[in-house]
């Protein structure tokens, strides 16, 4: 969710390189990927990071092809883990169809990473001498249709009856500035414990598994969408990291779709998972 460092490159499959959607016209260019599932499952889940496409009229704001392969561009097999898990749980599901150096969705307005000029040491021209007129276009095009599809999609569960639980879906990398990082996964969370600690717990049950607790990074950023949508809104929430190597290809992402899910249909129900409550 913070800044991110790239030491152990992953090889990305090519079906998961530079999706088509970027050869489209400008004006078919979505910001939203939505799955309908059931909006009374008691789930909602959310992808931030889920592409590596930019609408054409940006070109590859000056960055080389080999750029939008790595985790700068996009969080590497998220997209397979959310579509597989909303597929299992038959959730709903809100991903993004846009690059994050375009825009980041999983920034605050306010955040000064929310268009990344230099990211994980790769300049981004495109981006150096975007003004406070092109953020703003960016927002309103991008960003914002985004914030407000998963905005939507919990007060659909909500009309429907029941608040949704909401599980964020990202990917990072295996090293951090020359360290390998020795965790599986990772579940972030702030003050909201119903969903994080059971998913946690669930998953060090796992003698397999190392199992970070708010690691690799911290579920404290303020302005982010799990803050945004989860913390501001008194619903229970977790975003969940999978270190990517694990699921660069559609074996590992399934399986660990089949993992996650497995989990989740435990919790579904639990006591006080699906009410509205703010925890200071």
């Amino acid at each position: 969710m913070h800044t991110f460092s790239d030491d152990s490159p992953v090889t990305v499959p090519q079906d998961l390189a530079l999706p088509d959607i970027r050869l489209r016209d400008a004006a078919e260019f979505e910001p939203v990927e939505q799955v309908e599932g059931d909006p009374t499952g008691g789930f909602l889940l959310v992808c931030d990071h889920a592409r590596n496409a930019l609408p054409p009229e940006y070109g590859n704001l000056g960055l080389g092809a080999v750029e939008f392969d790595r985790h700068i561009a996009y969080d590497i097999g998220v997209r397979d883990v959310t579509l597989a898990l909303a597929e299992q749980l038959n959730a709903p599901a809100v991903l993004s169809r846009f690059s994050r150096l375009l825009i980041d969705p999983n920034r605050g307005l306010d955040d000064p990473t929310l268009v990344m000029r230099v990211s994980d040491g790769a300049i981004v021209p495109g981006n150096a001498a975007v003004d406070l007129a092109e953020k703003e276009r960016r927002i309103e095009r991008y960003y914002r249709p985004y914030d407000n599809a998963v905005a939507d999609a919990i007060q659909t569960a909500v009309d429907a009856g029941l608040p949704p639980a909401i599980v964020s879906i990202h990917s990072f990398t295996p090293a951090w500035k020359g360290a390998a990082r020795p965790w599986h996964v990772g579940v972030l969370w702030d003050n909201d414990p119903r969903l994080a600690v059971p998913l946690i717990a669930a998953l060090q049950s796992d003698p397999g598994l190392v199992v970070g607790d708010n690691e690799p990074y911290t579920g404290e950023l303020q302005g982010d969408t799990m803050n945004r949508h989860g913390t501001r809104g008194g619903y229970a929430h977790a975003l969940i990291e999978i270190r990517q190597d694990l699921i660069v290809d559609k074996t590992g992402a399934f399986s660990w779709a089949k993992r996650i899910g497995d989990i989740l249909e435990t919790l579904r129900g639990q006591q006080g998972l699906n009410t509205i409550r703010q925890f200071g």
